[in-house]
């Protein structure tokens, strides 16, 4: 758990014209729109560009079954002194995977300026449907901080004997780090700061909770997590204040242990990201979020000669394989200076003597692959395509392991300089799940990510397995993935959402993978001093 040492802003100096804000956001009383349970709500963060036009920055987590959530995940944002900055606050209630929130019902939202919450320092507003008609009696609470260091506060914790809270089984235990604001109010926070109040709660629902107990212990800043890092193990009794006041005979309700504490540098994606993206290849540079490309050329996606394939092209040039290659192509071409991409195909019978090929260069050039940019992916394909024929089976395995390789040798560097992402666009009938299943957990152990875009109507029951968000990835030996690095998406859920849209959804895990396999090893972005004892 990391806390940053970061403290609210007495008054913004007319000289500091830029700097960075986050925002603590929580609700209360919020409609609730789902039968039989509460609502699940999440609140994006939008911020006008004019001419009644809003783009959004960003988004917190989704807290299931809660009318009065408290969001753990704070939105970041540039506060500009000498600017208006205005911005608009949507709550719904999330029931479904989609980033599009068009389909998820609306519970209310409130505009405002930057200005007036940093003013303010804790602002509370009414949430309305819509100009002059309130969303009940619904409320939003936004507090701003300004960062200002990012060094943070990493601590190795531990419960015991906490009491029992489940009905049947065990209790579901975890923490939760409050600091005291100035108001006397606890705040959900990442940071410490002088006042901590560790809350332990029973529940698999992180927001609305049966209380377990709690510690309140003062941290005199470094003073206090010094003395604590110098111990083998400091231990704090949990106390339920209600049984304390029934029991006189009442001990404790379990013990909280910080079994280690050490001060590093509290690392964001985008540190990670404006540090690490070259690496060599073939004396070519490239940007690491885009190392491979993979197109299924698979029978089962039709003939390409026939409209109902998802390989037939259009009148305008165009099918479904290069609409999701387009979208997130022209994203991700940006973090590369040479714009030279590998680009492959599997499945197919390849010319000249019509073998199936679990990967194939897409211009057929095994010794150099790359393709200049995403339009040189797409002629690659268009001429591809026709010389082709559609085979199978559907095999993912060949592909990763390859990509995997690839990344083993680069993780024996044991620096943070090198990370790999492979881009896989496919019809979603595998014949090679087992052995993919392997494949992506020997790959969670390198500095590699998987992103899955199914194109077609197919059931992709597997591609949900393989992307692991219902459940730990296994191996077919019961081995779990050491960290999550499969993101699937469906291309038909975007049918009528923005363009950019897709690229947000299967972009939108890489970064926190990335940062997650860095921290993994304790690995410092390049360029930066690790952070001395």
């Amino acid at each position: 758990m990391a806390h940053s040492l970061s403290g609210i802003p007495k008054q913004v100096m007319a000289t500091q014209c830029v700097s960075k804000v986050e925002l603590s956001i929580s609700c209360s009383n919020l409609l609730n729109k789902d039968v039989g349970s509460k609502s699940d709500p999440l609140c994006v963060l939008l911020q006008s560009i004019g001419d009644d036009k809003w783009t959004e920055l960003d988004r917190t987590e989704k807290v299931e079954n809660c009318q009065d959530p408290e969001f753990s995940k704070k939105l970041l944002l540039d506060y500009h002194f000498e600017k208006v900055q205005k911005l608009k606050l949507g709550v719904y209630d999330i029931d479904n995977k989609s980033v599009d929130l068009k389909d998820d019902d609306f519970l209310g939202g409130v505009e405002c300026t930057l200005g007036q919450i940093v003013s303010s320092k804790t602002f509370t507003r009414p949430l309305q449907l819509k100009k002059g008609k309130p969303a009940g009696k619904g409320t939003i609470t936004i507090t701003a901080e300004e960062i200002k260091d990012n060094r943070a506060i990493v601590l190795e914790v531990e419960a015991k004997g906490l009491d029992k809270k489940d009905l049947f089984g065990k209790s579901d235990p975890f923490l939760e780090f409050f600091k005291q604001g100035d108001d006397g109010k606890w705040q959900l926070v990442h940071r410490t700061e002088v006042l901590i109040t560790i809350f332990v709660w029973d529940s698999c629902n992180p927001i609305c909770r049966t209380e377990t107990g709690y510690v309140k212990k003062k941290v005199g800043l470094l003073k206090e997590v010094v003395y604590i890092a110098h111990c083998d193990q400091v231990e704090f009794d949990c106390v339920h204040p209600e049984k304390k006041k029934k029991k006189k005979s009442y001990k404790n309700s379990g013990v909280i242990s910080v079994k280690g504490c050490q001060v590093g540098y509290n690392y964001t994606e985008q540190k990670y990201k404006t540090n690490i993206f070259l690496y060599q290849l073939d004396h070519h540079s490239w940007f690491l979020y885009f190392s491979k490309v993979g197109i299924d050329f698979t029978g089962s996606n039709g003939d390409p000669r026939s409209p109902q394939s998802l390989h037939y092209l259009s009148p305008d040039g165009l099918n479904q394989y290069l609409s999701a290659t387009w979208s997130v192509g022209l994203v991700v071409q940006d973090y590369d200076t040479d714009k030279l991409f590998p680009a492959f195909g599997f499945g197919a019978q390849v010319p000249p003597d019509f073998k199936v090929s679990h990967e194939f260069a897409l211009n057929f050039n095994p010794s150099n692959p790359y393709c200049q940019g995403v339009q040189g992916i797409v002629e690659a394909y268009r001429m591809a395509l026709p010389q082709v024929k559609l085979y199978g089976p559907t095999n993912f395995s060949p592909i990763i392991n390859h990509v995997a390789g690839i990344a083993s040798g680069a993780a024996q560097q044991n620096n943070a300089s090198q990370y790999f992402v492979l881009l896989i666009i496919t019809d979603g009938e595998i014949t090679d799940l087992d052995q993919t299943r392997d494949a992506i957990v020997k790959a969670s152990r390198l500095p590699m990510s998987i992103i899955i875009i199914g194109v077609g109507e197919a059931d992709f029951k597997a591609m949900e397995l393989l992307d692991g968000d219902d459940g730990v990835l296994k191996s077919l030996s019961g081995e779990p993935v050491t960290r999550d690095i499969v993101q699937f998406v469906p291309l038909r859920q975007f049918a009528n959402a923005p363009k950019e849209a897709l690229a947000q959804s299967v972009l939108a895990e890489v970064p926190n993978q990335l940062v997650s396999y860095f921290k993994m090893l304790k690995l410092d972005p390049v360029n930066i001093p690790a952070l001395k004892a």
